[in-house]
């Protein structure tokens, strides 16, 4: 394989690379084989396989729900697909939580039944035990602070965190332990983008933002916001980049007209 910035194969050493040289992180979510051949093509450094498959997979309104065989099957799915960008997996609500040795056992699965290069996980020093029990069997782990969507019944709403001093500095604390205890990276996701720069600056690991401003080094949205296939979430830190939702309804409406008028198939569309 050529060693091109296109083709040449993302690790997560290669990622503090792109940190220590200002070169941005592109990360975006997928949750099967056609979506993440699409994303690895055209040369996405990061691909996530988001708990957010709840949401935009399955229907749910949290992420809760989702189980760790169903993660497994949509990380799966997505590592069939990608030759060049580092897949990296959501370990689901209640696989690591307050068990570390649970917690490990979780990640033990997704590493050797997805072929995934890394799991993710939400939270700071409360599931500091199950970072450093999975870590210490090798695999790397990307925190993710500020909102944090499997503690949606906690806090009760999916608003901006950490706009308060006592929250800021907890979560610049717990950036720090993360950092220490060894993950690869960080996700912050909708704080102050003054919070996220500071973190971004203060830590040595690559830190991804979603809705934390544009001093962290690299953003991560979810593909079916992004291309506008979702149409009823619609955050600030949200840009579309195309209208597929309408796309598709039209092209869909256009065939079962051409079926029901009989102009589908034509004579040349038959054997």
């Amino acid at each position: 394989m050529s060693t091109d910035s296109k083709t040449r194969v993302v690790t997560t050493y290669r990622l503090s690379e792109m940190k220590a040289r200002g070169e941005k992180i592109s990360m975006l979510t997928a949750y099967d084989y056609s979506m993440a051949r699409i994303l690895d093509s055209a040369g996405i450094d990061v691909i996530l396989v988001g708990d957010s498959a709840a949401n935009v997979m399955a229907g749910h309104t949290t992420t809760v729900p989702i189980t760790l065989d169903q993660m497994i099957y949509h990380a799966r799915s997505v590592t069939r697909a990608v030759n060049r960008a580092l897949v990296v997996v959501d370990m689901p609500f209640g696989t690591y939580q307050g068990n570390s040795k649970k917690a490990l056992a979780s990640a033990i699965r997704i590493m050797k039944e997805t072929e995934a290069d890394a799991v993710k996980m939400e939270g700071g020093e409360e599931i500091l035990d199950s970072v450093e029990r999975i870590l210490s069997a090798g695999i790397p782990i990307m925190g993710h602070l500020g909102l944090t969507p499997q503690s949606i019944h906690k806090y009760g709403t999916y608003t901006v965190r950490a706009k308060d001093e006592a929250e800021a500095q907890k979560l610049i604390r717990d950036a720090h332990l993360l950092e220490k205890a060894g993950c690869f990276g960080l996700v912050l996701e909708k704080i102050p983008a003054v919070l996220g720069t500071k973190v971004s600056s203060e830590l040595k690991i690559p830190v991804i933002g979603i809705g934390a401003g544009g001093g962290t080094d690299g953003q991560v949205l979810v593909i079916h916001d992004m291309l506008g296939i979702t149409q009823e979430f619609s955050p600030r830190f949200l840009r579309r980049y195309a209208d597929l939702y309408n796309i598709m309804l039209d092209s869909v409406q256009r065939y079962v007209a051409d079926v029901k008028s009989g102009d589908f198939p034509n004579e040349s569309e038959q054997y």
